[in-house]
Order: structure tokens, then C-alpha cells, then sequence
């Protein structure tokens, strides 16, 4: 099935410090899309993938799961790291959480050359599925397909998200897993850490980012609450300053940012 319009991945290379965008579970690129293109204007290399069965129709997500979805971003980081001399890995919801397991699984960076993760950027991570019917997923997903989708959580008038308005019950189950083996190795994240959280999701609730706090082994941590954002921060009120305090984060770690380069896939 084509990739709906706008919900294509974006690439952009620029200089030797590179950034690897991760979009959450249903969503697509589209909802990093600015933030992505804003790195990019300041001279960095810049990926943001397409994550597997995202992008088109849910269906297509349902054949899915967390090993399809980490596997992209992880063939992405390490293209990155071919190509550029630092690397920083940042995500959305599930997209964060896919960042953490990156830097968990490929170590700090050290300085140039040295290749792993610089940083983590971290917008609303999510940390658990929650609710009564995240126990059931198990045995209801072999009965019910799908549930209500989560896209386009945004306080901001006329802005919305390319997601899907159904969540396949097996993808959701692979996502639970997920988040549950993601947390057991939040303790071998070291690396720099910022996390951007909205006051208002209805999504992520604030015991996510904050179990996340709690359990990595950073001792470079920041923490900026959103106070005018839902869970789409990166396309609501507080983007750009997201945008703005995702730079400044990468430039004090490492200061060389290249030249422009040209953009890919819009």
C-alpha cells in the first residue's frame, strides 16, 4: 500500500554531527517533520525513518512489532554513524522509547570518531501501556483486531497528525513488551539525557517520563515541562522551542556542526 502523502521519511545531509528522529507507535514522520527540517537549517545531518507498517494503513501494522520497529532505527543509527563523526538519537512517545533502547544498546559516543550515542532527546517517552486492558491484550488481541486509535493529541486549532485511527491489538500487545524490556535497560543509558515533557497529555501520562528519570544512569540530565502542549508536542504550541532547546542540547555537547547539505524525501 502507497505511504499516505505527507508521511514520508525525511533525510537531510549536513555536517559531521548527525540526529536520529524516531515517530511513535501509529504516527509517521510527519509529526517530526519540522522539527527534523528545523536541524537540518542549523547544518546537521539529519534521519527520520519510516517506521515498518507505519505511514500507510493500520493494517498493514497489524503484521508488525517492536523487533521490526527497533531493527529500522537501529539500520538508521548505524548508517548515521558511518556517515557522521557524532551521532544523538531523539524520539516522540514510543519514538523516545525507541532512543533509549539505542543509546542503552550502543553506549556513549566518547567524542569524535569514537562512534555510539552522544545524547538522548525525549519527548513525552512512553514507559508502560496502561490501563486495566493492557492486561488482557494477550488473549484479546487473538479475538478483537483493533481498537480507538491515539493520533492527534494537539491543543493547538487546525493541527493534526498522520495517524491511524484504528490500533492493532497485536501491535499493541508487541508495544507492551517492549516498553516492559525497554524499562529493565533504562539503567544502562549514561549518556546525556533531555526530557521534554507536556504538562497535558492524554496519551503518556507524567508517570512515564518520570519512571524514565528514575531508573537511567545519566548523570547529565535536564528536564523541561511544556506547560501549552497535549502529546504531539513537536506539531503544537511549545514546538519550537523544542526545536530550540533540542540544538542547544546537541551544540553544548558537540559544538561543530557542519555545513547545509541538501534535503530528501521533503
Amino acid at each position: 500500500m502507497p505511504v499516505l502523502p505527507g508521511a514520508e521519511p525525511y533525510r537531510h545531509e549536513g555536517g559531521e554531527v548527525g540526529v536520529l528522529l524516531c515517530h511513535g507507535f501509529t504516527a509517521s514522520p510527519q509529526s517530526l517533520r519540522p522539527w527534523a527540517r528545523h536541524l537540518a537549517g542549523r547544518g546537521l545531518t539529519v534521519s527520520l525513518p519510516l517506521l515498518p507498517g507505519h505511514g500507510t494503513h493500520w493494517q498493514d501494522m497489524a503484521v508488525t512489532g517492536w523487533q521490526d520497529w527497533y531493527a529500522e532505527v537501529d539500520r538508521e543509527l548505524r548508517a548515521l554513524r558511518a556517515r557522521c563523526a557524532r551521532v544523538f538519537v531523539a524520539g516522540l512517545s514510543m519514538g523516545g522509547t525507541l532512543a533509549l533502547r539505542l543509546a542503552a544498546k550502543h553506549g556513549e559516543g566518547g567524542g569524535a570518531g569514537l562512534g555510539g550515542v552522544e545524547g538522548v532527546i525525549v519527548v513525552n517517552p512512553a514507559n508502560k501501556v496502561h490501563g486495566l486492558s493492557a492486561y488482557a491484550l494477550p488473549v484479546a488481541r487473538h479475538v478483537v483486531r483493533s481498537t480507538k486509535g491515539i493520533a492527534s493529541d494537539i491543543a493547538k486549532d487546525g493541527v493534526f497528525e498522520i495517524g491511524y485511527d484504528r490500533v492493532p491489538l497485536h501491535s499493541a500487545h508487541s508495544l507492551r513488551t517492549f516498553l516492559r524490556l525497554v524499562d529493565a535497560e533504562l539503567p544502562q543509558v549514561t549518556q546525556p539525557l533531555l526530557v521534554l515533557r507536556s504538562v497535558r497529555d492524554h496519551v503518556v501520562p507524567a508517570a512515564d517520563p518520570a519512571r524514565v528519570l528514575s531508573r537511567v544512569s545519566s548523570t547529565d540530565v535536564t528536564e523541561i515541562l511544556l506547560e501549552q502542549s497535549y502529546h504531539v508536542a513537536t506539531l503544537d504550541h511549545d514546538a519550537d522551542r523544542i526545536f530550540e532547546e533540542s540544538y542547544a542540547f546537541i551544540a553544548r555537547i558537540a559544538p561543530s556542526v557542519g555545513k547545509e547539505g541538501t534535503a530528501v524525501g521533503g
